[in-house]
Order: C-alpha cells, then structure tokens, then sequence
C-alpha cells in the first residue's frame, strides 16, 4: 500500500476560508458552522458564513417581541 496516494497535505493542514459577509479569512473548524453532517471532513460540509456574522444576520432579522404583544405589527 502505498499511504502517499492516499493522503494529501490538505487532510494534514488546517484550512482557511473567507467569510462572505466580512471578507475575512478565518479557519474553517473553528469558525464556520457545519450545514452538511453527512458529508464529515470535507471543505463543503461547511458554511460560506462564518459563526460571528451568521448569530449578527439571525439577531437582527428576529421579530422585536414587545411590538406584537403590544398589538403593533409591521406593515406587510
């Protein structure tokens, strides 16, 4: 068996990606969230969001709860 055609640097090297939101480069296991379980170990088991940005876009875009218990609903 010859274990050089079976791995490549990549598997041994941590990988960088660049967030689409930021435009920052930031490691890919640390700080992008898994979306695909399945697919464990691959680069495109994980996000093109990086986990900062992903919890800003999803606190910004919740309902304000105290303007519907009070009876105010936006305008749709």
């Amino acid at each position: 068996m010859d274990l050089d055609s079976q791995f490549e640097l990549e598997h041994l090297l941590f990988k960088d990606r660049k967030c689409r939101t930021c435009n920052q480069i930031k490691n890919l296991l640390e700080d992008f969230y898994m979306s695909r379980k399945q697919k464990k170990g691959l680069p495109s088991a994980y996000s093109y969001e990086c986990k900062d940005c992903t919890i800003k876009r999803i606190v910004t875009r919740r309902k304000n709860k105290r303007l519907v218990r009070e009876g105010h609903y936006p305008d749709w």
